[in-house]
């Protein structure tokens, strides 16, 4: 079955940074988007960003220019580089993939079907 295991998150001041990583197991990891989420207390869980098999890349207007959404495809890794961190990207953040390869679809109109167990991240004002 497909597993999904975050790592990197953790507590650091505004403006910091942090990379997300998620590493996937389970299946063809080429063949399939691969996106992060995030859900801070109180509040739905949103896209971040999303990469699709053929490496386009989505953002969500409030990470753009400060998120980078990248995967090797070697090592069955996605990542997250997130610069410029703000109190409000406070969260956990959750790594997902579709369990449709959706060729020609947009990452980010993808169903997600599986997640990991989400990693916590803090940024201090």
């Amino acid at each position: 079955q497909v597993q999904l295991v975050e790592s990197g998150g953790g507590l650091v001041q505004a403006g910091d940074s942090l990379r997300l990583s998620c590493a996937a197991s389970g299946r063809t990891f080429s063949g399939y988007s691969m996106g992060w989420f995030r859900q801070a207390p109180g509040k739905e869980r949103d896209i971040v960003a999303a990469i699709s098999r053929t490496y386009n890349t989505y953002y969500a207007d409030s990470v753009k220019g400060r998120f980078t959404i990248f995967r090797d495809n070697a090592k069955n890794m996605v990542y997250l580089q997130m610069n410029s961190l703000k109190p409000e990207d406070t969260a956990v953040y959750y790594c997902a993939t579709p369990g449709l390869r959706g060729l020609g679809s947009r990452p980010e109109n993808m169903k997600y079907d599986y997640w990991g167990q989400g990693t916590q991240v803090t940024v201090s004002s």
